[in-house]
């Protein structure tokens, strides 16, 4: 069946193509989600593929529809606009004393009005604004069901493609609408503790057809509304070779292995202060050096601040931003949504971003609003790009300095590799220790290194053989004992 595209970006995508031609939608939601603009923007797509398109408006005036028009920007030249109001003599009270109820003339007096409106338009599309209006009118569940069949009928005899909006203010328990329309929207507003509201939307019914199931983000903005369909890693897949991946330190490759295959994913945890930044860069350096582009998504550290604080250890970010082969962008945790995330990284990774660093999930997870659905998220993201070949570092700062530290979140099992940094005392001096706990793709070095950042960057040792107890953050040496052992031996 022919399809009638929304004009919404990324609602396509969800409702796999869009509306059904000839078919009767419902979109549903409370005041404030979106209803009217998604309605609007419904019928200009229409307009501009050469359709004839009526508005039909009764809880709202023309004027008031123009203005919203004219805050996104848009022109209503070529949309029709019937302003369906109370006739004259229904709102004199004298005409009101009759045997008959007025709500009985005032519905079918709209019913005509809308029936006239279309008979003179013949309209490819209709939005019918909104489904409230006629509930109060019909005045039970019998009528009301009577009422919306006969609009039904009536509109799939003319061939429009019709969305009804309904803003839930007279019963929200009244799922009448939801049997007879061919497909049901539901738009939702989140009002978290802190931060701008959160909006999101579902497909809850759609006849003959697939569509993306879940709750989907979406945003208002200057422009229309933008929806962020749910990132489903195994829709995605593309041939590469899982080559090595080293950068310029050989201790640093040593202590991986050869260094991080290509397609993995790389979790560095670590106190704060430990240098996880910058390990990250470290690599993002190096992919900038091999002639990839990389995307850099900070949550946490200011992005001027960042800038200078990569140059003093020999890193020129803004070099790199000013030659198109990096791309940073400073994520506000309480503005974005994880969808609207996810699709920035996947719009960057399809523009060729191979490197991709999330720094950190600390502030990621501020966006979420329980861990579980934090690690789902994680999950898919991390499948989708390394399914897309793109080499992943995650930082997570871990509470405490020295001793038990615990992490906001646990996502170790997720990573491909797990690089573990940790502060610990010795001779009087705070000192920085690295190691490698895990790594699925290849072997690895056992040890753990001691390393120094300074005006070259991050800078590692000879492995600590003459500790223990390190990764704990107070450690003993144990060289005289090993000495006193080999002296004791017969």
């Amino acid at each position: 069946m022919e399809q009638a595209s929304l004009g919404v970006t990324g609602l396509d995508d969800v409702l796999n193509g869009g509306f059904s031609r000839g078919r009767l939608f419902l979109l549903e939601g409370s005041p404030g989600t979106g209803k009217t603009t998604i309605g609007l923007q419904f019928l200009l797509a229409g307009r501009d593929a050469g359709e004839r398109v009526l508005y039909v408006t009764m809880s709202e005036t023309e004027d008031e529809l123009r203005g919203t028009a004219a805050a996104h920007g848009w022109s209503l030249d070529g949309v029709g606009i019937y302003e369906l109001v109370p006739p004259e003599n229904l709102l004199d009270e004298a005409q009101q004393q009759s045997l008959l109820y007025s709500s009985d003339l005032e519905l079918g007096e709209t019913t005509n009005r809308i029936f006239e409106a279309m008979e003179r338009i013949d309209p490819d599309r209709v939005v019918l604004d909104s489904l409230s209006e006629i509930r109060l009118l019909a005045q039970s569940s019998l009528r009301y069901r009577r009422q919306i069949l006969a609009l039904k009928h009536y509109f799939a005899r003319s061939g429009a493609t019709v969305l009804m909006l309904d803003d839930l203010t007279s019963d929200t328990n009244d799922k009448t609408v939801h049997s007879v329309a061919h497909g049901v929207l539901r738009l939702e507003e989140l009002s978290p503790d802190y931060g701008a509201e959160r909006r999101r939307m579902r497909v809850v019914k759609y006849r003959g057809r697939q569509f993306r199931g879940g709750f989907h983000d979406f945003v208002i903005r200057p422009g229309g509304v933008q929806v962020f369909p749910r990132l489903v890693a195994g829709e995605h897949g593309e041939g590469y070779e899982r080559d090595m991946l080293s950068c310029e330190q050989d201790e640093l490759n040593a202590l991986l292995g050869g260094g991080i295959e290509r397609g993995s994913s790389v979790l560095v945890l670590g106190p704060a202060g430990t240098g996880k930044s910058l390990l990250t860069l470290t690599f993002v350096a190096g992919a900038v050096a091999r002639g990839e582009r990389a995307g850099l998504f900070v949550f946490d550290e200011e992005r001027g601040l960042l800038f200078q604080r990569a140059l003093g250890v020999g890193i020129d970010l803004q070099g790199m931003v000013d030659s198109g082969s990096l791309v940073v962008e400073q994520i506000d945790a309480a503005q974005m949504t994880p969808g609207e995330f996810s699709a920035r990284v996947r719009q960057h990774v399809d523009a060729g971003v191979r490197t991709v660093v999330i720094d950190s999930l600390n502030g990621y997870q501020a966006a979420m609003p329980e861990e579980k659905a934090l690690v789902l998220h994680i999950h898919e993201l991390l499948q989708f790009l390394n399914r897309r070949g793109v080499t992943t570092f995650l930082t997570v700062a871990q509470h405490g300095l020295v001793g038990d530290m615990k992490a906001p979140v646990d996502v170790t099992y997720l990573a491909d590799t797990v690089v573990l940094l940790r502060y610990f005392e010795a001779s009087g001096q705070v000192r920085r220790a690295i190691s490698v706990v895990k790594k699925r793709t290849s072997a690895h070095e056992d040890t753990i290194r001691e390393y120094r950042i300074g005006a070259q960057g991050l800078q590692l040792g000879e492995p600590l053989t003459q500790f223990q107890g390190v990764l704990r953050g107070v450690p003993t040496f144990i060289a005289d004992r090993k000495q006193r052992l080999l002296r004791d031996r017969p």
